[in-house]
């Protein structure tokens, strides 16, 4: 059996997931931005097996640079050899800006 990758959470990444808590708080909803979070992190746990189930970002077209959807979320991830860096967490009509270059 293959050995489970690690996952990582970059500051963008754990930015956005505080940023939907703190959103869903102002809507007086503060138990929906937490379980969405929730959900966010249970989604991720499959890249730690199967690294590449999400596809490729179509705004970069770089294999390495992948996501997980996850309505109303798109979850954009690096994939590296032995770890998985979880990018961003943005709702999926947002398209993620292809001048990052190396900042993605």
């Amino acid at each position: 059996m293959a050995a489970l990758l690690r996952i990582g959470f970059a500051k963008s990444a754990e930015d956005d997931l505080l940023d939907i808590i703190s959103w869903y708080s102002s809507q007086q909803a503060p138990e929906v931005g937490e379980r969405l979070v929730g959900a966010v992190f249970e989604r991720v746990e499959q890249l730690a097996m199967f690294p590449d189930s999400g596809k490729i970002v179509p705004e970069f077209e770089t294999p390495w640079l992948r996501e997980l959807e996850m309505p109303p979320f798109r979850i954009v991830y690096r994939r590296d050899e032995a770890l998985i860096t979880i990018v961003r967490v943005w709702r999926s009509e947002r398209l993620m800006d292809p001048d990052l270059g190396g900042n993605a």
